[in-house]
């Protein structure tokens, strides 16, 4: 009976996403620019014992049209910040289909790319409260799930999107569930919740003080996300941003770690 609930679900949303999501996911997705973006970050963490680490470093993304016409986004986080750290990496690199797809992590310490598969996808992403997981689902509006729009809400004084993810079949995801409240001006979500097993995991909030805009571009200038079964809490803040066009080794999994 779940399984023919499933199916019945993922038919009505096939319906639903043609017709009222797509513009939404779209709008959201635009919000990474086919040029580069740079965003020079801070990231502070803080477990449940209260001690806090902050790491400083770069983001570097763009949409890059792919064979099937679409535009695919390319992410990398490089960490300047503290010493013991600098040189770390991470690489998300989207494609038209999932099983080309690839996410990569470089630490100096073992001094090799690792492919990010499996249940390490679900890891802490340099010890963060994000995961790996987290962050590819945030770059790319949550592609590859099935999707299903929910009744317009206003949240913080802002009249927001609410859209319901749900993991397809076969889905690496470790989240059957995804909810998120997507601001109507901007396309930048104000609040995430992540749920395992019909429990909320993990809630991901935006002030809309945060809400800054870069050219044509909007982006969260904080996003601040509470793992809810651990105890850490994890702040992003961008500092600063940047447009024009570097090299793409950038996004290359044999090179990204290289590149200043």
């Amino acid at each position: 009976m779940k399984r023919l609930t499933l199916i019945l679900w993922l038919s009505l949303c096939g319906i639903a996403h043609a017709d009222a999501v797509q513009p939404i996911l779209e709008c959201m997705r635009s919000n990474v620019p086919s040029s580069l973006r740079v965003q020079d970050v801070e990231l502070s963490t803080t477990d449940r014992t209260e001690a806090t680490r902050v790491l400083r470093g770069r983001i570097y993304a763009l949409r890059e049209k792919g064979a099937d016409g679409q535009g695919h986004v390319r992410a990398m986080l490089r960490v300047l910040r503290p010493e013991n750290l600098a040189g770390s990496a991470f690489l998300l690199r989207e494609a038209a289909q999932i099983s080309d797809e690839g996410m990569y992590v470089y630490l100096p310490s073992v001094r090799r790319v690792r492919r990010i598969t499996g249940e390490f996808a679900d890891g802490a992403l340099l010890g963060s409260a994000f995961s790996y997981q987290d962050f590819k689902q945030l770059q790319n509006a949550f592609d590859g799930l099935a999707v299903a729009p929910e009744a317009p809400q206003v949240l913080l004084e802002r009249p927001v999107h609410v859209l319901s993810f749900m993991a397809l079949p076969g889905s690496p995801s470790a989240y059957g569930r995804i909810r998120a409240w997507v601001d109507q001006q901007t396309c930048v979500p104000l609040k995430v919740e992540f749920y395992q097993h019909q429990a909320l995991r993990k809630r991901l909030d935006v002030p809309v003080a945060a809400l800054k805009q870069a050219k044509d571009y909007w982006y969260a200038s904080e996003v601040t996300i509470e793992d809810l079964k651990d105890g850490s809490s994890s702040k992003l803040r961008v500092l600063a941003v940047e447009g024009g066009k570097v090299s793409k080794n950038y996004f290359d999994p044999e090179r990204f770690y290289l590149l200043k």
